[in-house]
């Protein structure tokens, strides 16, 4: 299927985040996922629903898979010591999201090879960096000895955090995990439940529009062509039916009313623009829609008091 596909997939290219924890594409300009959907006996799609289990089940073996080949495609441009928000290139440094946090207990959310937590251990923080792919985590323990930044580092799924209540000062996630969970509110009551009151809780996503658009940077990808309200999952199966990747959409609203629910304030919705002279393409995202419609949607939030 690899290059097939012209509608979703799109944390594949994922800055994995952006950090590594990037949009992942599945798109007629890319073939770079062919190995692993070979690996996994990848097949087709199928219109259908995931559950908990499946998903974290599929994902983890899809990273796994995909590990090595996300790597020697963007582990350049990643780092193994940086905080990249987004495809549009927002860094941390820059912008100051999680504020000060020399000193403070900060949690990385799907954390792919934790160039985002050295980047934020180098400043002082005491970052642990969790992520459900063990292939994933092989990467962040590699760059933790090349680079001497030594990141704490565990295995484990997004709803499902094995740490104490009120046990972190920052929670961060540039990519990584939220779109892949089958609920998102979750992933939102457990982040809340491990920080402290007043925490602060930052996540980039896809933009929920661009699910409507195919996963194209090119002219085909300014049609519509699904719905903004089809909450479907996109799962890819093997022949057998199993999952071997599966991807879920929420709307804005979705998104607001799970931080509410949490107990989480959400402070600013970041949609960044596309920056002038960023020429590079990842995955879906282009000068050419960029300058037409956001790509990502960055929540900043803090649990309540």
């Amino acid at each position: 299927m690899g290059s097939t596909n012209p509608l979703r997939g799109r944390y594949r290219t994922r800055l994995r985040a952006a950090r590594a924890n990037w949009p992942p594409v599945r798109s007629s300009v890319s073939n770079q996922h062919v190995s692993a959907e070979a690996t996994l006996g990848t097949t087709g799609i199928a219109k259908r629903g995931a559950d908990a289990a499946e998903s974290r089940a599929a994902n983890k073996i899809w990273w796994d898979a995909d590990a090595d080949d996300y790597h020697a495609t963007h582990g350049t441009f990643l780092g193994k010591a940086d905080f990249v928000w987004c495809p549009e290139g927002l860094r941390e440094e820059t912008v100051g999201f999680l504020g000060e946090t020399a000193g403070r207990r900060v949690l990385e959310v799907g954390c792919g090879s934790a160039p985002c937590a050295r980047w934020l251990a180098a400043r002082g923080a005491h970052v642990t960096a969790l992520d459900i792919s063990g292939g994933m985590l092989r990467h962040a323990r590699e760059h933790n000895e090349e680079t001497g930044i030594a990141v704490p580092l565990v295995q484990a799924s997004a709803d499902q955090l094995p740490f104490a209540d009120a046990s972190f000062d920052a929670a961060c996630s540039a990519f990584g995990a939220v779109p892949f969970v089958a609920d998102s509110g979750v992933v939102m009551a457990e982040v809340a439940r491990v920080l402290r009151p007043g925490a602060p809780w930052v996540f980039a996503v896809t933009h929920p529009m661009r699910w409507i658009f195919p996963d194209d940077p090119g002219p085909n990808g300014l049609t519509v062509t699904q719905s903004y309200f089809d909450r479907t999952p996109y799962v890819e199966v093997d022949d057998a039916g199993r999952a071997t990747y599966v991807e879920h959409h929420r709307t804005l609203g979705d998104y607001v009313r799970q931080l509410h629910a949490a107990g989480l304030e959400l402070i600013d919705l970041v949609e960044p623009e596309w920056p002038a002279g960023h020429t590079r393409n990842w995955g879906q995202w282009s000068p050419l829609r960029g300058r037409l419609f956001p790509g990502t949607a960055i929540f900043r939030t803090r649990r309540t008091p």
